[in-house]
């Protein structure tokens, strides 16, 4: 919803639960279709009726049953322990060596963010839909200050604000006049977004490569996990060789979509206030809060 690469995810758990529809949203990761959607669950219907067997056929006879090894008196029988799906470790993949110019930049982008208290820059979204082969274009400002305040102020095409303050997400609506305030676990984020943060290293999840681009305007770095990654496929970073900020970055989603968020004019250490991040709407404006349980 950013970051992806920011937040994308907005970016990587679900926010809300998935039977409420929430606005579009930056994405610090993108998230991929749930297992088996559009898949119908199909239960056999009981008490069907045999059919007959064909005339002249003789029916197959089932062959007997394996009967279960004898257990000498006295003793116990023990089922053999079965292995549940539950039970399995993703397998993580041993990072190659970084070559000294890309682990260089990696430790220089990694320093330069841990020294940011706070950013304010423009952003240009482009969301490549793979399957629809289009692209949708947004424009905005985003505001950072440590640890955890984040504000994305999207101005073009539409309206929208999402602010992302600890461990909640408020997704503002004007046109529909509607506010939506979602909880989000940020100890979830992927490094390929908390490194932004001052936090993470990318070199705990990643493998990392430089990848030849002609129309980068830095060092394109190519991000590819060390373990099965469900919210994305790849991450890329166009990195300033010169002061080690990140000018694009680039989170490719499972299906193969890109969503690429460049940073313009971006300005750090300038001193903004904790009252920037501040949700302030009209008294009209309905408000969906699901960080509130309801009733029984």
């Amino acid at each position: 919803m950013f970051l992806e690469t920011l937040l994308a995810t907005l970016l990587s758990s679900q926010a809300v639960p998935a039977a409420q529809a929430v606005p579009a949203q930056p994405v610090l990761v993108a998230q991929g279709a749930p297992a088996g959607a559009g898949k119908p669950l199909v239960t056999p219907p009981t008490g069907a009726t045999k059919a007959p067997a064909a005339q002249g056929v003789n029916p197959v006879t089932p062959a007997p049953t394996a009967k279960p090894p004898a257990v000498e008196s006295g003793k116990t029988a023990v089922a053999a322990p079965q292995a549940s799906a539950s039970d399995a470790k993703p397998v993580v993949k041993t990072a190659p060596p970084m070559t000294p110019e890309v682990k260089t930049l990696v430790d220089r982008m990694q320093a330069f963010y841990e020294k940011t208290g706070d950013f304010k820059a423009g952003f240009r979204q482009d969301y490549k839909y793979k399957t629809f082969k289009r692209t949708q274009t947004s424009e905005g400002v985003v505001t950072y200050k440590k640890p955890g305040l984040m504000r994305w102020e999207y101005q073009k095409p539409s309206v929208r604000t999402f602010v992302l303050a600890g461990n909640k997400v408020y997704m503002y609506d004007p046109p529909a006049q509607s506010l939506t305030v979602a909880s989000m676990d940020t100890s979830q984020l992927s490094a390929s977004v908390t490194f932004l943060f001052g936090q993470g290293k990318l070199a705990d999840e990643f493998a990392i490569s430089k990848g030849a681009c002609k129309d980068c305007k830095g060092t394109l770095l190519v991000l590819d996990p060390l373990k099965v990654e469900p919210r994305f496929k790849q991450v890329r970073l166009e990195v300033d060789p010169a002061t080690a900020q990140v000018l694009k970055s680039t989170v490719v989603d499972p299906d193969g979509s890109e969503n690429a968020i460049s940073f313009l004019d971006l300005k750090t250490n300038v001193g903004i206030s904790a009252d920037s991040f501040k949700m302030d709407v009209p008294d009209d404006t309905r408000v969906d809060d699901f960080t509130k349980q309801k009733k029984q």
